[in-house]
C-alpha cells in the first residue's frame, strides 16, 4: 500500500542521513517538499545536509542517532512524532563495511558490521512500525544493495549483513499480512555500485587501496528508485541495470556466476597498497558529500555492462543447454 498521503504532505525518517543515497534522498524528498527527519553519527554533516533540504523546499529536522543503540532510534522515532504527529516512510539507509579476507578481518569489526547494517536495520523497523500503524499506514524501504542477492569476495560481513536484511524484510511482510497490518509496506531496494563515500569510509584489512568495482552509478539513482517505491511500493526494485543484470545472472546460473563475480571483485577492488584501517566503524566520519569522488569508474559503465551484458546472454545459452540435455536424457 503507498503512503496514505501525498510527498507533499508526508514525513520521512532517513537513516545514514550525513551523506552518499542517505543525503541524496533528502534531496531529491526535499524537492517533493517532504518533511525529512535526518539521522546519522556526525551531527555537523545532518546540519549541513537539512540546510541544503531547507534550500530545495524541504522540512527538516536534525536527530544525531547511532543505529546500533536500540533506545536511541526510538527516540528518534519519538522525536520526530513530537515534532510533526505523525511518521509516514522510514527509509533504513545507514551502513558500514570492512574490507579483507574473511579470516583476516577482526571479530570485533565483523560484528560491528551486523551490528549497524542487520540490527540497526531491525531497531529501525521496530521503532517505525507502532507509528505508521497509528496513522493507517506507510512504507519502510530497507537498503540492502544487490550484495542482498549476490556476493562478492572480500565483503563477508557486508555480503552477510544485506542477505540478512533481505530476509528480515521478507519475514516482517509476512508477519504483517497475517496479521491484518497490510496497510504498511517493507521494501528492499537493491542498488548496484554506487559512487558515495562509502569505499573512502569503509574499514580496509585488504592492504590495498579499496576501490568500487565497476560499473558505478550516481547516487541519484538510488534515490530515486527510492521515491518511486514511496509512491508505488514493491516487494524488491533494483537500483542500476548491472544490479538487475548480475541478480538474473545469479538465479540463472548460480555457481557459473559465483566463480565469476569472484574473479571480478578480486581484480577490480583493490589499487595502490595502503595501510590498515577502521575507516568509519568505530568513529562517524561523514562530510555532508554525496558523491564519492569515482568518475572514471563511471565511465567504465557502458564497456562494463555490455561484459555483463556478453556473460548473461552466455549464460542463458548455457542454462538453455543444461536443461535441454536433462530434458533428453
Amino acid at each position: 500500500m503507498p503512503l496514505v498521503r501525498t510527498l507533499a504532505d508526508a514525513t520521512v525518517v532517513i537513516t545514514g542521513a550525513s551523506s552518499g543515497i542517505g543525503a541524496a534522498t533528502a534531496y531529491a524528498l526535499a524537492r517533493q517538499g517532504s518533511t525529512v527527519v535526518l539521522a546519522a553519527r556526525t551531527e555537523p554533516a545532518l546540519r549541513e545536509v537539512a540546510g541544503r533540504c531547507r534550500e530545495l523546499g524541504g522540512r527538516t529536522l536534525v536527530v544525531p542517532t547511532d543505529v546500533t543503540d536500540a533506545d536511541a532510534v526510538r527516540r528518534l522515532a519519538a522525536t520526530a512524532m513530537a515534532e510533526f504527529g505523525r511518521i509516514d516512510a522510514w527509509i533504513n539507509n545507514a551502513s558500514v563495511g570492512t574490507i579483507g579476507l574473511f579470516d583476516e578481518i577482526p571479530a570485533a569489526e565483523f560484528r560491528r558490521v551486523l551490528e549497524v547494517n542487520l540490527l540497526g536495520t531491525a531497531n529501525g523497523i521496530r521503532a517505525a512500525l507502532p507509528h505508521l500503524s497509528a496513522g493507517g499506514g506507510g512504507v519502510v524501504v530497507n537498503n540492502a544493495a544487490v550484495l542482498a542477492e549476490v556476493a562478492m569476495p572480500y565483503q563477508s560481513p557486508y555480503n552477510a549483513a544485506k542477505h540478512g536484511v533481505r530476509g528480515l524484510a521478507d519475514t516482517i511482510r509476512q508477519e504483517l499480512r497475517a496479521t491484518g497490518r497490510g496497510s504498511i509496506s517493507i521494501c528492499t531496494v537493491l542498488p548496484a555500485t554506487i559512487d558515495t563515500p562509502f569505499f573512502r569510509h569503509a574499514a580496509n584489512r585488504s592492504g590495498r587501496q579499496v576501490l568500487p568495482p565497476p560499473p558505478v552509478y550516481p547516487p541519484e539513482v538510488v534515490a530515486e528508485t527510492i521515491v518511486r517505491l514511496l509512491r508505488r511500493p514493491r516487494r524488491e526494485a533494483y537500483a542500476g541495470g548491472a544490479a538487475r543484470l548480475i541478480g538474473m545472472q545469479w538465479r540463472l546460473a548460480p555457481a557459473l556466476v559465483e566463480r565469476v563475480l569472484g574473479w571480478y571483485g578480486r581484480y577490480t577492488q583493490f589499487g595502490a597498497p595502503a595501510p590498515d584501517s577502521t575507516g568509519n566503524l568505530f568513529r562517524p566520519d561523514a562530510g555532508a558529500t554525496v558523491e564519492g569522488g569515482w568518475p572514471g569508474r563511471r565511465r567504465q559503465l557502458v564497456r562494463i555492462s555490455a561484459a555483463f551484458g556478453l556473460a548473461a546472454a552466455g549464460t542463458a545459452v548455457g542454462t538453455a543447454a543444461a536443461l535441454a540435455r536433462r530434458m533428453n536424457r
